[in-house]
């Protein structure tokens, strides 16, 4: 398929994502499923082009003038791929698979238009009810976190050090170029690439199903790292969900002590139990009851709360939900989140330690609601951790640091530690 099919394919997907509100993935399985034709590169190339497309939604249809679903992906190659409008006109003549042309209006605008005179929320490529939130956390620094996360974000696996080494994965990955993660030590990570480059399919590698690694975003690997949890430890991950921080946790842990992961949605929960199996732990016990965790109250070392969140950190992978997301969404959100945390906290022991854990970077959902609790009854009996000194001993000589706030709580953040957006506090319970 030439680039004038992958583009009209592009089109399609943009036009499918945006009339019917649905996921990428989902709309990108069905274009697929009904164009067999299509290779594997060509699905990359596709998918490739909507992702880089809605990503930078609102500076592309600013520069363009336009928002249609042509005009982004056009701009997409423009901006993004290295195209000028020129080239890609003459690799687009003849194609009898080509779309029509984009108005010479949205050519003209492309060529006249200044991003740098753009409104801020069309140059950081955000909701613009979310702006304030991004200069309330950031700072003057909100543009250059916008921007990285606009980015393509890398390929990042955690080694399972239950089953193997670095190295050894390292080698037996060796045809996608894996590096070492900058920070996480079990980390290996893949660049994205570049244009229709694609990620290599991982999970069909014979060590993943050996159970060598995991799929995990060095962010992730890194808030779990933090919780501290070392062997012997009886550890509660109170919204484990599909189980990639519990993998992380119980490797840490060397198979020794007890890690309970819970899960009030089963349909989360549920791939927990293979991927358990996969990695050789022996020290999980999985509960979708929270009445199975009724004798364990004040018992554990450390308890990880991994709350539903906005996911607005996640944004370089999902960025189609950039756009979906509403107010309502927020508040429903944050009441969640309040409601677990009161609920979790009355599993710490004296002494041990409860880890808030979001993929959010909005101060509403991260600061504010650490705040709201160490106010509340439950929190009382609590005290916040400062981080900075937690993460100067736990990543000794690493020269990337997320931000920490006054309180001392860390956000990990594309710009600041090259990975997806987390933030990360701790408190410890006095009695």
């Amino acid at each position: 398929m030439r680039i004038g099919g992958r583009l009209s394919g592009a089109i399609e997907v943009l036009t499918d994502v945006d009339e019917r509100r649905r996921p990428i993935a989902s709309a990108l399985k069905d274009w697929g499923t009904s164009h067999r034709f299509a290779g594997s590169g060509d699905r990359a190339a596709i998918g490739n082009i909507v992702y880089d497309a809605l990503r930078l939604k609102l500076s592309h249809a600013f520069l363009m003038d336009d928002d249609s679903p042509a005009a982004l992906a056009h701009a997409v190659l423009f901006r993004q791929w290295g195209l000028s409008p020129e080239a890609l006109a003459e690799q687009l003549d003849g194609d009898k698979f080509a779309p029509q042309p984009l108005p010479e209006a949205a050519l003209e605008a492309f060529a006249a238009r200044d991003l740098a005179e753009a409104p801020d929320e069309v140059r950081g490529d955000l909701p613009a009810w979310l702006l304030p939130s991004f200069k309330a956390n950031f700072g003057d620094n909100w543009l250059a976190e916008a921007e990285a996360l606009n980015l393509r974000p890398s390929l990042d696996l955690r080694v399972n050090t239950l089953k193997a080494k670095r190295e050894k994965v390292m080698k037996a990955l060796s045809r996608s170029g894996p590096k070492e993660g900058e920070i996480a030590p079990d980390c290996l990570r893949i660049a994205p690439g570049n244009g229709s480059d694609r990620l290599p399919n991982v999970t069909a590698e014979l060590s993943f199903q050996k159970g060598w690694f995991e799929v995990q975003d060095q962010g992730s690997q890194i808030v779990a790292t933090l919780v501290g949890a070392k062997a012997g430890d009886q550890v509660l991950d109170f919204c484990a969900g599909g189980g990639g921080k519990t993998l992380a946790l119980s490797a840490a842990m060397g198979n020794a002590g007890q890690v309970h992961a819970y899960d009030a949605d089963r349909n989360r929960l549920a791939p927990i139990i293979e991927r358990l199996k996969r990695a050789g732990t022996r020290n999980v016990q999985v509960h979708d009851a929270i009445a199975d965790l009724d004798g364990l109250a004040g018992r554990f070392d450390h308890v990880l709360v991994d709350a539903p969140c906005t996911g607005t950190g996640t944004w370089r992978r999902r960025p189609d939900i950039k756009w979906r997301l509403s107010e309502k969404n927020l508040d429903e959100r944050m009441a969640q989140q309040a409601e677990v945390l009161a609920e979790a906290s009355r599993f710490v022991k004296p002494g041990g330690r409860l880890t808030y854990v979001t993929c959010s970077l909005l101060p509403e959902e991260n600061q504010h609601q650490i705040a709201a609790f160490l106010a509340s009854e439950h929190g009382s009996v609590f005290e916040a951790i400062d981080m900075e000194p937690v993460w100067t001993a736990t990543f000794p000589g690493v020269d990337a640091r997320p931000h920490f706030s006054g309180e001392g709580y860390a956000t990990l953040t594309p710009a600041a530690t090259g990975t997806d957006g987390f933030f990360c506090a701790t408190v410890s319970r006095k009695f």
